[in-house]
């Protein structure tokens, strides 16, 4: 069994809904969430004229190797009606793998760890929930050290 660490966001919609149901669709694809962050508000990072995300890391238990739980999530991003858009755009819903174990890929499809995990306040928060000391496998640095050290961005833990 693998360890992995997944980013959910959704700003279009119900988005309280988007992120349960993404839950869902992964639990009945057989990954084990056993762990989950507190949903964060975040404003836009990026095209800052749309509106604000709900953003949640899980971490999960599975077999899947890590190109073929890429592929999972992406199906699973179709499945809940997620259109190819622009980066940084507004979505249903995201989900990004960030880490497998301490695995290290570099392919024309998987870039693992995620390439951009330093400077994404809304993914290192509630990283940092779940797993302060977790070591960046490439960097060696822990995630609350990465959170110390990212950009600001308007952040609030979401009531629900």
């Amino acid at each position: 069994m693998h360890t992995v660490y997944l980013a959910l966001g959704t700003n279009l919609g119900d988005r309280i809904v988007h992120i349960q149901r993404a839950l869902m669709q992964l639990f009945t694809s057989g990954i084990v969430v056993t762990r989950c962050s507190a949903i964060w508000e975040t404003e836009p990072f990026g095209i800052t004229d749309q509106p604000w995300f709900l953003n949640a890391v899980v971490e999960a238990q599975t077999s899947r190797e890590p190109l073929e739980l890429l592929r999972l999530v992406k199906e699973l991003e179709a499945t809940m009606g997620r259109e190819p858009a622009f980066v940084n755009g507004p979505r249903i819903i995201d989900i990004d793998l960030l880490f497998s174990d301490d695995t290290c890929i570099q392919s024309e499809e998987l870039i693992l760890p995620h390439p951009r995990i330093a400077e994404r306040r809304f993914v290192l928060e509630p990283m940092v929930e779940l797993a302060p000391d977790w070591k960046h496998p490439i960097s060696g640095l822990t995630m609350r050290q990465l959170l110390d050290a990212a950009p600001p961005l308007a952040m609030f833990r979401h009531s629900q």
